[in-house]
Order: C-alpha cells, then sequence, then structure tokens
C-alpha cells in the first residue's frame, strides 16, 4: 500500500514542502531514499520503539520510503512523527482521510513523547502559503507555530495524540492566539534602564545619537569606567520593533533553535554579545549542519563586542561586508545560504594594553609603540565602517554618590523615535534605507549637505586634528541625526560640531 504525508525541509530561512512516501508490499527489507542525514535516517530506530511502546508493531514487510523532492538534503530528527504516521497508515493500522489535509512535525522520544524541532515558525509560514488546512507540531513548538494566522496549529504531546486526532477518536482545539495583543504587552518591558547609570552624560548622549541613527559605535575607556553597563542598557532606548521586523528576527531564532517553549514573537530588539573567543563560523553561520551565527541572531538589534582588540583579528574582518551589505551569503560546495543581519555594532576596548592611557587617576605604564600596536589589533577598514568612536573616563565619586537617578530610558527612547520618524519620512521613497546610518554618498550630499560655514568648519577640524578622510562622510551622518534629535531641517554648525568630538581615533595623535 502507498501512502503520502506531508513535512517539511529547513535550509537557511528557506522551507521547502516535502512529501513523504511509503510503500509496504511483501518482503524483509527496508529502503530509504530522499537524501536524509544521520538524524533522519536514525528515526527508524526511535519509530520502532515509540511504536511498540504505544501498542503497535513496526510492519515486518518491504518498505520503501521516499522523501520528495529527493535531490534535497533533509537535516534534523523532526521528520520522526510524519514517517511514523505514514508507516502506520501504510501497513493499515491506522485509518485517515485527513493526512494530505496536514503538515506534520515532531522528534519521536522512545516512548512516544514529541520533543520540540526547529524553525516551526518558518515551516507554519509555508503551510499556510502552501494551503494546509492545518499544522501539527510538538506542545512546545505550540506558541511559536500559533503566531502564523489563518492556519489551524495543533500542539500534541505523544504520538498517540496525533493518532487519535488523525481518526478522530478525540476531538482537539488548534491554539487561538492574539498575536497582536503579546507583541506590544511585552513591547516595553526592560530589566535595564540608563535610570541606573550616574555621570557619563556625554556617553549617553552619543549613545541616544547612534540609537537615533541606527550607527555604529565603539566605547573606549579604562576598566570599570560603564563602558559594558551602558552598551546592556542600548536597546531600552532603541525604537520599538516593527511587527514585520518581529516576524523576521523571530523566524531566525526559530530556525537556530533559540526560542523558549513559551515564546510567539519577540517583542523587543535582540542583543547578543559573543565572547572574544567565538570562531568566524559561530559568528557568521554556516557549519556542517547550517545554522545562523551570531550577526544574523543580532539582526534588527545589537551586536556587542566586550574588548574588541581581543577577538581574532581574523574573526573581525569577516564583519566588514555584512556591516555594508547588512545581509551574509554563505557558500559552501552542497549549499549556499543567505541570512539578513542588519544590526547596530557596539564595540568596547581599553585604550591600550594596560588599561589605563589617559585616565587621570591611574599611571599607564605602556609606550605609544604599545598602544599602537594594540589599537592596530582592530584593522582600519573594520573602524571605517563605525560612525561613533567615544572616549570614556572614570566615574568621578561625586557623581556614583549622588542620590538621584540619571534619565530614565524612556524619555530618551521617545526622543529617538521622533529622529527615527523624520528618517523614514526623508527616505519612504529610498528602498532599503531606514535610517541615517545607511544612507549612500549621493544621499548624504542630499540630506547632511552642510552651509559655507560648516564646511569651512570642517576643514579646519580635519587639518588641526589630523582627521582621516575616511572621517568625512561619518561625520555628516552623524551631524545628520543629531539635527534630527534636534528637529533641525538642516544640518548647523553646532550639529557638525558634536559629530567632529565623536571622532577620537582618527586623531593622528590619538595614541601620544
Amino acid at each position: 500500500m502507498l501512502v503520502k504525508a506531508f513535512s517539511a525541509a529547513v535550509n537557511g530561512l528557506e522551507v521547502t514542502t516535502v512529501t513523504i512516501e511509503v510503500s509496504i508490499v511483501n518482503g524483509v527489507m527496508f529502503h530509504f531514499t530522499g537524501l536524509g542525514d544521520a538524524a533522519v535516517r536514525e528515526g527508524r530506530d526511535r519509530i520502532a520503539a515509540a511504536l511498540r511502546h504505544n501498542g503497535f508493531r513496526f510492519p515486518h514487510a518491504d518498505i520503501t520510503v521516499n522523501m520528495a523532492p529527493a535531490d534535497l538534503r533533509k537535516e534534523g530528527s523532526g521528520f520522526d512523527l510524519p514517517l511514523a504516521i505514514a508507516l502506520l497508515a501504510a501497513n493499515s493500522d491506522i485509518q485517515s482521510d485527513k493526512l494530505g489535509s496536514y503538515m506534520i512535525m515532531g522528534e519521536l522520544g522512545l516512548d512516544g513523547h514529541l520533543q520540540p524541532i526547529k524553525g516551526a515558525l518558518p515551516i507554519a509560514i509555508r503551510a499556510r502559503a502552501e494551503k494546509f488546512k492545518g499544522l501539527i507540531v510538538p506542545k512546545d513548538n505550540g506558541m511559536e507555530a500559533a503566531v502564523v494566522n489563518n492556519l489551524d496549529v495543533y500542539a500534541m504531546d505523544n504520538i498517540m495524540d496525533v493518532i487519535d486526532f488523525l481518526t478522530d477518536k478525540r476531538e482537539f482545539q488548534p491554539i487561538e492566539l492574539d498575536t497582536r495583543r503579546v507583541f506590544y504587552e511585552q513591547q516595553y518591558k526592560f530589566d535595564l534602564d540608563f535610570a541606573d547609570v550616574r555621570g557619563q552624560e556625554n556617553v549617553k548622549r552619543a549613545l541616544e545619537v547612534a540609537a537615533a541613527g541606527g550607527h555604529n559605535v565603539a566605547l573606549i575607556g579604562p576598566p570599570g569606567s560603564g563602558k559594558s553597563m551602558m552598551a546592556k542598557r542600548l536597546p531600552s532606548i532603541l525604537p520599538p520593533l516593527s511587527l514585520a521586523e518581529s516576524l523576521e528576527t523571530t523566524q531566525i531564532h526559530s530556525v537556530a533553535g533559540k526560542l523558549s517553549k513559551d515564546s510567539s514573537l519577540i517583542s523587543q530588539r535582540p542583543f547578543r554579545s559573543p565572547h572574544h573567543t567565538i570562531s568566524e563560523v559561530a559568528l557568521v553561520g554556516g557549519g556542517i549542519n547550517p545554522q545562523p551565527g551570531e550577526i544574523s541572531l543580532a539582526h534588527n538589534g545589537v551586536l556587542f563586542c566586550d574588548e574588541l582588540p581581543e577577538f581574532n583579528k581574523s574573526t573581525l574582518e569577516v564583519l566588514r561586508q555584512p556591516l555594508e551589505d547588512r545581509k551574509i551569503t554563505i557558500s559552501r560546495a552542497k549549499y549556499t545560504l543567505e541570512y539578513p543581519c542588519s544590526f547596530m555594532f557596539v564595540a568596547s576596548m581599553n585604550p591600550c594594553p594596560c588599561g589605563y592611557h589617559g585616565d587621570p587617576t591611574h599611571t599607564c605604564v605602556c609606550t605609544p609603540g604599545q598602544i599602537q600596536r594594540y589599537m592596530s589589533k582592530v584593522s582600519g577598514p573594520l573602524m571605517d565602517r563605525i560612525d561613533l568612536q567615544v572616549e570614556i573616563s572614570a566615574v568621578e565619586f561625586k557623581d556614583i554618590s549622588k542620590a538621584e537617578q540619571g534619565e530614565p530610558s524612556e524619555n530618551i527612547r521617545e526622543r529617538v523615535i521622533r529622529a527615527r520618524k523624520m528618517q523614514e519620512e526623508r527616505f519612504k521613497d529610498v528602498k532599503g534605507v531606514h535610517c541615517n546610518a545607511q544612507m549612500t554618498e549621493r544621499m548624504i550630499h542630499q540630506f547632511a549637505e552642510p552651509d559655507e560655514n560648516g564646511v569651512e568648519m570642517l576643514r579646519i577640524a580635519m587639518e588641526r586634528l589630523s582627521l582621516s578622510a575616511r572621517a568625512y562622510n561619518r561625520i555628516l551622518k552623524v551631524a545628520r541625526t543629531i539635527a534630527d534629535l534636534a528637529g533641525s531641517e538642516n544640518v548647523m554648525v553646532e550639529h557638525l560640531a558634536e559629530a567632529i568630538s565623536y571622532r577620537n581615533l582618527d586623531r593622528a595623535n590619538w595614541a601620544e
């Protein structure tokens, strides 16, 4: 007897419907075709144990299993459940006319319990696009898949629940989820707030500018000056995610298996902080079984690299293209994948090997040559992609001992949102550009061109501070954002002056 069931294969963020065909005739052989990996082939033993545990026998016959399209590689254990159901139907152990109406995914435990899978959300989106009536997934994936409207999602606990549903022995209700209510309820619940930061007003201002324009930022200062503390609070002042951004971000985390069982949509911008020992593959994605890297998990959020010079230099260099293109293409002999990676890059670093260059409270023991070698661990092309370079000094006692709190994140976020709305209106006719940091050279001349006084100030700054040529466009982008925060239509001299103050590392005499 020949039976077909339907499942899905996830490759990158692309999902392909997989037809599982099972043919049972007289004989004793088991044939498996369709480019399944080791986890798929091992499913035979899990299925056999699960069926025995629940009162069924694994068919003793000549069994041929095909997973079409046969030339597409299938990975993971999520094919256990649809294959088990198809085997039972082909062996006439169950009778059901629902198999063609539902997409089925799930890993089987040896007792028949369903284990969670990766990629439930993009699979649900594919099921709706293919006009399936519903999707059957493990219980832990129910909330995640139920985000998709106009699709009945059934979250099952074990294989017997699935069998009873397909054979109409028991009635099950699809999960009902008010996606928008859940999404908007959680948008403004932050554990960290800038109200807890005392002092460092200039750094908070720089982070506000960075958030308003989507600019990359580097924080340079001695140990204990608050670099990491403030960077971790950056998501609390960023504009809230839109529903479309949230769906895109959630899909990436779903494919990577990073969502908890109670999660539906990611409602806050992600903040990823990889350790400096991270490998290139872990950072950009890929691997034997391809997975999104940290830069894709930070999509629509923040990628924070603490102690930037401690990262492997070759690892940092792979960031250069994604920072410009805002996507990463991973090409290997057997596959080519593309992941989005539009993120704010935030880095922190000490000013020298000992950490106390320029600190008035400690004596630096490093020579200019040592400082130069330390800073050169971060290449010029990478620093070229960082718009704001902010020096931080140690917090003074009078600021630490203040009883009153600093300005809360809510107030800062309101100003950031107003500036972003101005940018959305400015770039509404330009595809792929949403904030000032994404402006091209032509757009800089169109929207951020200074007047004569501003040009003269730039000329003087470039000459006196020995600023590099690459700093010119960065200064104009940041100045445009500062003007937006001030509600100004044009870039004024005072906006340029503040933007110039954020290019510390471009000064030729910085390490002296």
